[in-house]
């Protein structure tokens, strides 16, 4: 996209890192970022691992209960659409319920498509973070989230110029050390691991002003 160049520096920079997306830009980035991230969830659930946010809470109801990840997911995050309707706006929370949809579907098939004979739980905690992390990040620069605490982090880092991912390490923290009473405690620490590892992607590259999607 070229930048028209006008007598205010600061407002040239502005506008050379608005990008404005086509729809099937968006509609490709909902695919592969839900994809991604469904490959994380897969990691960690062969691992015994869970992470924060609302699939945290989907995994600790899996665990705990043994309910389906994919329609826990999709239950736990459907309070939360109505603060994205009031504060990020209809695309937002459309593009958000069908990110929502694609995880929950994804992460019940993609265990039938990928299978692992041997998988260390390091690498899992890692690497799943790193996948996951990814894929959020592509849903976030296309306007979207797997809503919950991504909704809730979005609108702190676009109201108050918070980082996205600086506001979601510190409630998935808070939300994996919950799960000691239900996960071993290796497996918790390993987790933190993942989290770390997961929101060290959006700290890096998700900043206020240093990338802005349209679509």
């Amino acid at each position: 996209m070229a930048a028209v160049k006008s007598d205010n520096p600061q407002a040239d920079t502005l506008a050379a890192i608005i990008i404005r997306h086509p729809l099937w830009e968006d509609a490709l980035a909902l695919l592969m970022g839900t994809a991604m991230v469904a490959l994380g969830i897969a990691f960690y659930a062969h691992a015994g691992l869970l992470t924060g946010g609302t699939v945290g809470l989907a995994f600790l109801l899996k665990y705990l209960l043994g309910w389906s990840f994919g329609w826990s997911f999709f239950l736990i995050n459907l309070p939360f659409y109505g603060l994205a309707i009031w504060r990020m706006g209809w695309k937002f929370t459309l593009r958000t319920v069908c990110a929502v949809g694609l995880v929950s579907l994804l992460a019940e098939l993609t265990p039938q498509w990928v299978a692992f004979a041997q998988l260390n739980v390091l690498y899992a905690a890692l690497f799943g973070g790193f996948a996951m992390g990814l894929g959020l990040l592509m849903l976030f620069r296309h306007r979207a989230s797997l809503g919950g605490v991504n909704i809730l982090a979005l609108f702190l880092q676009d109201r108050y110029g918070l980082r996205a991912g600086k506001v979601q390490m510190g409630i998935d923290a808070a939300i994996v050390l919950a799960a000691v009473f239900s996960v071993p405690l290796d497996k918790v620490l390993l987790s933190v691991l993942g989290a770390l590892a997961l929101n060290m992607v959006l700290a890096i590259n998700h900043r206020a002003g240093r990338y802005m999607g349209v679509s």
